[in-house]
């Protein structure tokens, strides 16, 4: 007898049905930040409303916005010099880094650790009390205000940071390109600075981007040390309207909701810049 043959069975669709699904609701970072500051000055204005004769908290602030936005351009000065100072002088102590000359390279290596793992606050703590409040050179003397200091204080550990950058970008490039270039007959000096760097651009570029939105948000700080930035003109400010309860968050809100307007956006642009510059 033949063995049965397989019976092949036909393809049966199922009856249509619709699945309920969950509608989801996305709230951008952005947004989530004013509407918590809108919160904020709707309870405080709530609260203000016991006392009629005051001024009400978005009162407040409309009214010493001008001062308060000088602080924060201050801060951004600050943060802008201080990256300025720092990627200049990380540049040189990342390639001293990678330094042939064993002395230059630890002495460099002890440098960079130092600065990068001592507390930002200590750092400018030391520079605003051990450097003089000015200096003479050539019987012309120079003012050293407090800002200038802060600036300063705020540079060194960017400056450790930016070198560690600068070493990483540098060891990620493949050998291959050493040794094209060496088969070339270029110097080490014209390997670093024609072929090498060039190359390290893209990679250096979201980490110290990084690195500068953390300084912007650290330059608060200069507000312990006597600073008139942002946060020290806001202290004054809550002080000169009597101290009321009620304006402390709206205050210190407004100057949250500044500072996350001028950071997140850098935030964006980094995310952007490291898919864009992703290293396959």
């Amino acid at each position: 007898m033949k063995p049965a043959e397989p019976v092949h069975g036909f393809a049966v669709l199922l009856p249509y049905r619709l699945v309920p699904t969950r509608m989801s609701v996305r709230i951008s970072p952005l947004s989530a930040a004013i509407i918590c500051f809108c919160a904020i000055m709707a309870v405080s204005t709530a609260w203000a409303q016991t006392t009629p004769t005051m001024l009400s908290p978005l009162q407040i602030i409309l009214k010493w916005s001008p001062l308060l936005l000088r602080g924060f351009a201050f801060n951004i000065l600050i943060s802008l010099l201080a990256m300025l100072l720092g990627t200049v002088a990380g540049l040189g102590l990342g390639l001293a880094l990678l330094s042939e000359f064993r002395p230059l390279a630890s002495v460099s290596w002890l440098v960079t650790q130092f600065f990068r793992n001592a507390p930002w606050l200590v750092l400018l703590f030391f520079v605003m009390f051990l450097v003089p409040f000015q200096i003479t050179i050539f019987k012309t003397t120079i003012p050293l205000p407090d800002w200038v200091k802060a600036t300063v204080g705020f540079a060194l550990p960017v400056m450790a940071n930016v070198a560690e950058v600068v070493r990483g970008a540098v060891r990620s490039v493949p050998s291959t390109q050493w040794e094209a270039a060496e088969s070339l007959s270029f110097t080490r000096r014209q390997m670093m600075w024609l072929i090498i760097l060039p190359q390290c651009i893209k990679r250096m570029l979201p980490p110290w981007m990084n690195i500068y939105a953390l300084v912007a948000m650290a330059t608060v700080l200069a507000s312990i040390v006597g600073v008139s930035e942002m946060l020290t003109l806001t202290a004054q400010v809550h002080a000169a309207e009597g101290g009321r309860p009620e304006l402390f968050a709206p205050l210190y809100g407004f100057a949250l909701l500044c500072f996350f307007l001028y950071c997140y956006p850098i935030n964006l642009w980094t995310a952007r810049l490291e898919r864009r510059f992703r290293i396959r």
